[in-house]
């Protein structure tokens, strides 16, 4: 085979140079056979992809990889967890599982039956399945991928072959994704050449992660112009107020977007992802304790060269410390005091370094280390959108998107702290100014139907903002079914979100119940998962009158307690053991009638 004809991985692609190296001798080594061998080792095998998505991203990676794996000459089958049989994995030969993490370390709520039916006791081997895992999640979140690195354990437990290590990516999947693919695509050619190769896993320490190239799991309509995170609309802000009283300890406000003329569509239900830019008031103070002016160039993936200031401004995170910030800094100072909290027995005192502190934190701390800009640039993760749940509906808003943003400010460290996009948002941002914003659609969250099916809606605090979609929808679209809020905050007086709005709602009856829990409006504290439990026989009657749930919030403790009420609801009034109350909940999930959208 002529040198031509070799693969290689191009210096402009997102990878590192030293990533870029390897990946290009990799490929050479593969593609270093002798024609005849070559012809021999053309992919033949027969592959099951499987991914497990709750927002579509592990959907869309699992339907391009596909393809692709198709035009290489793979048979391939592509499925989602949702329904699939475990027992199906007993008569594969290869699966490649591309999976989420969703709330608190879990699996997304469609996929949770697989993974339960998975873990079994006396589950049968699996002794004849290489499979490999990617898994993606958020290290804002403590279990970071822990559901891909719970299924990767099950799965080697149960005496399945990986094919490679497991891959975990972060927000930013664009440079772990690609190399886990490479990687995977060379195995399997191996594979089908009749080797055996051995497991290794892909250098994605350090991994230059380029914003995605779209909105994984839409499907825009052919010759429309698509707006994405790498081609957002840059929306004009037509209104902004606050939600909160101005006596009330936190601030939610009220966003409309403009996007008449744009080819933004969406659904109720779906989120609004805005690309935000840092505080310029923390990035001079970054520069002011370094040896940098701020105008020196600096490279951005997929972006090219830009003043230093400004790619700390839009293209990188600087408002919170990273497992790979401190050990690269380290590395940098030669500082064995932060180096001894990268040793895995002192995870909880490293965990403590980084809550509430940044990265002024470090440089104060230990100041002087860093001598070229390109040493701070590439130990910094990429800036990402943040994504709100939208509260208007197309139907009844047509040309806008409305938001619903609770204003994340606090004190750390003798120092304010603050959400980089909500303060943004708040103090940054005047009606009339463009802001950058695209869809994320969100399949797993959407109304019934059946306009004549019953709704129950649990959302706490900005929870509300789907629900005041849905709500709108079906008064624009004539739905007929019955519709019950369950609303939440701390007062009354101060932080009754859209109060006039929801109280017309009920009084004209598109609102069928609205049952308010202010937690800080009498002695004891009321959330809205004892107002569940007061209302259970209303509750259960509703269910059993095919009444869809939905529950919008905290992950990490309202959807749990939201989720054992709803347990508790059906033990009782169904007078069901728990079992059975857990196989209910487990129906109302397959029918799509329990879903959630908690973060």
């Amino acid at each position: 085979m002529t040198a031509d004809l070799v693969p290689y991985i191009p210096e402009d692609a997102p990878f590192s140079p030293a990533q870029r190296s390897w990946l290009n001798g990799y490929l050479a080594g593969l593609y270093s056979y002798a024609p005849a061998k070559m012809a021999e080792a053309q992919p033949s095998l027969q592959l099951a992809v499987l991914y497990g998505s709750q927002t579509g991203t592990a959907e869309g990676l699992a339907r391009k990889f596909s393809k692709e794996l198709k035009a290489a000459g793979h048979t391939v089958t592509l499925t989602s967890l949702e329904g699939y049989v475990p027992a199906t994995l007993a008569a594969e030969k290869y699966a490649l599982f591309i999976v989420s993490t969703y709330g608190e370390g879990e699996a997304p709520d469609v996929v949770q039956p697989f993974y339960q039916q998975l873990c079994v006791e006396h589950f049968p081997l699996l002794q004849n399945l290489s499979y490999a895992v990617l898994a993606l999640g958020d290290s804002h979140y403590e279990h970071f991928c822990q559901f891909g690195k719970d299924l990767d354990k099950k799965l080697n437990a149960l005496g399945a072959t990986p094919i490679i290590d497991r891959v975990e990516c972060d927000i930013d999947i664009d440079a772990p994704y690609a190399m886990w693919k490479q990687v995977i695509t060379g195995k399997l050619v191996e594979l089908a050449s009749g080797q055996s190769p051995s497991i290794e896993k892909p250098d994605t320490h350090g991994a230059e992660t380029p914003a995605a190239s779209d909105h994984y799991g839409s499907s825009p309509q052919k010759g429309a112009l698509v707006h994405t995170r790498d081609n957002p609309f840059f929306s004009p802000l037509a209104e902004k107020r606050a939600l909160t009283h101005p006596a009330s300890s936190k601030l939610t406000i009220h966003l409309d977007f403009e996007i008449e003329g744009s080819a933004i569509q969406y659904e109720a239900g779906d989120a609004c992802g805005v690309i935000p830019q840092n505080s310029p008031d923390l990035v001079d103070a970054l520069l002011g304790l370094l040896p940098f002016s701020g105008g020196e160039a600096v490279e951005v993936p997929k972006v090219g060269s830009v003043a230093l200031r400004d790619a700390l401004l839009h293209h990188f995170s600087v408002t919170r410390l990273t497992r790979k910030i401190i050990a690269d800094y380290a590395a940098l100072a030669q500082c064995s005091r932060l180096g001894a909290m990268l040793a895995p027995d002192n995870h909880p005192e490293l965990e403590k370094y980084l809550h509430g502190r940044d990265l002024v934190d470090l440089l104060r701390q230990c100041p002087g280390v860093l001598k070229k800009p390109e040493d701070l640039i590439k130990m910094l993760p990429r800036l990402v959108p943040r994504l709100y749940s939208i509260s208007s509906s197309p139907a009844a808003h047509p040309g806008r998107i409305h938001t619903t943003v609770s204003v994340v400010k606090y004190v750390s460290h003798e120092r304010e702290r603050g959400g980089v996009c909500s303060t943004l948002l708040a103090d940054r941002v005047a009606v009339g100014d463009r802001l950058p914003i695209y869809i994320q659609p969100n399949k797993k969250f959407r109304l019934p139907k059946d306009a004549s099916a019953p709704v129950i809606m649990v959302g706490p605090g900005t929870g509300i903002a789907p629900f005041r979609g849905f709500l709108h929808e079906r008064r624009a679209t004539a739905a007929s079914g019955r519709n019950w809020l369950f609303f939440g905050e701390r007062s009354a007086a101060t932080d009754f979100l859209y109060q006039d709005e929801l109280q017309v709602m009920a009084r004209d009856g598109l609102l069928t119940r609205l049952d308010t829990a202010f937690s800080r409006d009498q002695g004891h504290k009321i959330y809205v998962q004892d107002l569940m439990r007061q209302n259970a026989r209303q509750l259960w009657a509703w269910l059993q009158e095919g009444a869809f749930l939905y529950v919008c919030g905290d992950a990490s403790r309202m959807a749990k307690d939201v989720d054992r009420a709803l347990h508790q609801v059906i033990e009782v009034e169904g007078n069901m053991s728990q079992a059975d109350a857990g196989n209910y909940v487990g129906a109302l999930k397959d029918g799509h009638r329990y879903q959630r959208d908690i973060y």
